[in-house]
């Protein structure tokens, strides 16, 4: 296959949370930092805005490659190709510091599943250990690093975060939790409905292919790209999203699913995912923090060895500094 014709789907996913050493969180807001300091942090992702939407609660936007979604302590950056998200670390940290009224970092996720092709991707992310060394500068050596691999496959999934560390809590915790589902080798027929040759517009493509009916009640943001390629963002109250990305080529197919809406079995919605997309193979990864409905779902992932036509490779969960982690790898029966 021609390198100019390859696109690699799998997107490298930030997320930084902020406090104040004081604990009044109150006092800080992500959202007062200006919209175009936003855009030229995206440059240094070699990234930009397409689309925007959002209520009182979230920020989201529609990235070139990918989504961003902006809370009041929460940043999220997701982005696909070979875009460099960590160059814009040091210039949000110092808007962070500018305009938020926040003073400390207080949590960090980094994390991506192995890239098709690794050796097209910027130096840095050509490794996984250069973007740990890279991230390790930026956070003073403070994290932990991680590699799961599903034991049939060769796909495997990379984390970044802070070490766990004695928490007295200086403010409440609220309920927190993210599924994703990263999906690769899909159904031709479904990943067509995602080019321009079959969806007039991306509304077309969300209705026809069923993602309006995932997760309903959700404001939806859709971007159908030409002439290939589909980005979608929902949210709803609460500050929950929903974000869906979707690189259709046959040679390459990839589509990522996520969402922190909670739910105390996700089991229905997994499958729903998978009915709608029909993945060869998929890693699912969820957080919880201590205090989320969605809690109970670590030890049903444990027993969840087939979800329909799709069975568990692979399953692990581990402790963060402030989140329980399970990651499980799942393939379909050969038909």
């Amino acid at each position: 296959m021609a390198t100019e014709d390859f696109f690699e789907g799998a997107e490298k996913l930030l997320e930084i949370w902020f406090g104040r050493q004081d604990g009044k969180v109150e006092n800080g807001d992500l959202r007062k930092i200006p919209r175009e300091k936003y855009e030229d942090l995206l440059k240094a992702a070699c990234c930009e805005v397409i689309s925007y939407t959002s209520n009182d609660e979230i920020d989201a936007y529609i990235l070139s490659e990918s989504s961003m979604f902006v809370t009041k302590r929460r940043f999220i950056l997701k982005t696909c190709g070979t875009t460099t998200p960590i160059e814009c670390i040091k210039p949000l940290l110092l808007n962070v510091h500018e305009f938020t009224g926040f003073d400390e970092v207080e949590d960090v996720f980094y994390s991506r599943k192995n890239f098709e092709r690794p050796e097209l991707q910027k130096d840095t992310y050509r490794n996984f250990k250069l973007e740990i060394e890279s991230l390790n500068i930026i956070f003073k050596g403070t994290g932990v690093a991680r590699c799961l691999r599903s034991s049939k496959t060769d796909d495997s999934w990379y984390l970044y975060a802070l070490h766990p560390v004695e928490c007295f809590g200086k403010e409440k915790q609220n309920p927190d939790q993210t599924l994703e589902i990263l999906m690769t080798n899909l159904d031709p027929h479904v990943m067509q409905i995602f080019t321009k040759e079959q969806s007039a517009n991306a509304n077309q493509a969300t209705q026809d292919s069923g993602i309006s009916e995932l997760l309903p009640n959700m404001k939806i943001d859709d971007f159908l790209f030409d002439p290939c390629g589909y980005s979608m963002n929902g949210i709803a109250k609460e500050g929950h999203y929903m974000t869906i990305h979707i690189t259709p080529q046959q040679e390459f197919s990839y589509v990522s699913f996520e969402t922190n809406v909670p739910q105390s079995s996700y089991k229905e919605l997994i499958l729903k995912v998978l009915k709608t997309f029909q993945p060869e193979k998929c890693v699912l990864t969820m957080f919880t923090n201590e205090v989320s409905p969605s809690k109970s779902n670590h030890k049903e992932f444990k027993y969840l060895t087939q979800l329909g036509e799709w069975q568990q490779d692979s399953n692990k969960t581990c402790s963060l500094k402030n989140h329980d982690l399970t990651v499980s790898f799942y393939s379909k029966y050969p038909s």
